[in-house]
């Protein structure tokens, strides 16, 4: 059947041309990874965190353009794909960001976005229940005047572009918050956080590629398989951490918000706090990296802050967006996770192995315990308790004191997007 319509008629899954459009950004963080661990400097991480905000918005965008947008269309292919090769130009070009000959990053980014903001807008013109169309205005507008910030960037000096490149951080952030009043966006929440989910879990992937690269090709002592298997171990509870009930959760949030609250959600639990979750993959990549190069040393302090800190940042706001989605914050998790971190200093630091064990003990005690009391959705989409309706207590609590399986008044609004 021809397909007439760049809008889809119905919700769907993520689609192959998807699937591989976020392998390349995927590829791009792999880039990320490699700049930071060359430069652990305070200075080198900031430029990371600059550059690695470009990669992921010029990601989320593509994510929030697609979700309502007919993926089976032959022209929605013809610019994921076209945007994929772009952006394989944009990937291949991380390392030379900060270099002498920026603009093989900026041009292809700057298409990449713009191709992205073409299409939002044309896939928004044609819904038809909805006379109101500023919102999608606003935001392309405002986005194309970040745009002229990030390629001014690349025609200054490293210090100068960094600058901008964070003033473009700025307006990417006001441009997200002033397109969202009193729009009501057309999202698809399955769709959405099933997006997020294959970027976290392909990331986790590439993390282990680098314990794997090691083990491959360098002897196997017992150091290495010791340092090396620890980290297996940790990217695994890691995953659990995530994908054993809280991605559900997320989506479940996303899909009871109203109408006229979905953007800001979905906005603040997918768009901000999953670029610091991966920001923590990158960070745990980086220390794996470094340990398995060298797994019978003492971490060093460069090292074992970028191992703590990305545990912190992917489990922290793991919480962070649960919060935001379903109110529910997770206390144990957040506890936990404070003792963790105060481990990973009190352990001997002469091998690397008891530093990731400290860490692999930690999350294992958050998930043991969420999975005796976590929320679950029930048939009309309620939250319900997961172990026969008892109350609890410390492990989770909602606004206002009450458990985590506590509902208010009779129960979260049915499932609710912004258009169909």
């Amino acid at each position: 059947m021809t397909r007439t319509r760049l809008h889809a008629p119905d919700p769907q899954s993520v689609t192959f041309v998807e699937l591989f459009f976020d392998l390349v950004f995927v590829f791009a963080v792999t880039q990320v990874t490699a700049l930071t661990a060359g430069d652990l400097t305070a200075a080198g991480v900031v430029r990371s965190l600059v550059l690695f905000w470009l990669v992921w918005w010029s990601w989320t965008q593509f994510t929030w353009t697609l979700n309502p947008a007919d993926t089976e269309h032959t022209l929605v292919r013809a610019c994921t794909l076209l945007a994929t090769a772009v952006a394989f130009v944009m990937a291949t070009a991380v390392s030379d960001a900060y270099g002498s000959d920026p603009l093989w990053f900026v041009v292809p980014y700057l298409v990449v976005r713009l191709l992205g903001l073409a299409l939002q807008v044309r896939v928004d013109l044609e819904r038809g229940d909805i006379d109101d169309r500023r919102g999608v205005w606003r935001w392309a507008g405002t986005s194309t005047v970040v745009l002229l910030v990030v390629l001014a960037g690349g025609f200054v000096g490293v210090q100068g572009r960094t600058w901008l490149w964070a003033l473009a951080i700025g307006g990417d952030l006001a441009a997200a918050s002033f397109a969202g009043r009193g729009y009501l966006w057309d999202l698809h929440p399955a769709h959405f956080a099933e997006r997020h989910g294959l970027f976290v879990i392909i990331a986790l992937g590439e993390s282990l590629i680098v314990a794997g690269t090691a083990v491959a090709s360098d002897e196997r002592t017992p150091a290495l398989i010791g340092a090396a298997g620890a980290a297996l171990v940790v990217a695994c509870l890691l995953w659990w951490t995530y994908f054993g009930w809280l991605k559900e959760a997320l989506q479940e949030g996303l899909r009871a918000t109203t109408p006229q609250d979905v953007g800001r959600v979905a906005r603040d639990a997918f768009s901000l706090a999953h670029f610091a979750l991966v920001c923590g993959i990158v960070g745990f990549a980086v220390a794996v990296e470094e340990i398995v190069a060298h797994p019978d040393e003492a971490l060093h302090d460069e090292v074992a802050l970028a191992l703590g800190s990305g545990v912190a940042l992917f489990v922290g706001f793991s919480a962070f967006a649960l919060w935001r989605a379903r109110g529910i914050v997770l206390v144990t998790r957040l506890v936990v996770l404070a003792a963790t971190l105060l481990a990973m200093v009190a352990v001997p630091d002469d091998l690397p192995v008891w530093t990731l064990a400290a860490l692999a003990t930690g999350l294992l005690v958050t998930i043991v315990s969420e999975e005796r009391r976590r929320p679950t959705a029930g048939a009309g989409g309620e939250v319900v308790l997961d172990d026969g309706g008892r109350d609890q207590d410390a492990d989770a609590v909602e606004p206002g004191g009450a458990g985590i399986g506590a509902v208010p008044g009779p129960g979260l609004p049915g499932p609710a997007t912004a258009a169909p």
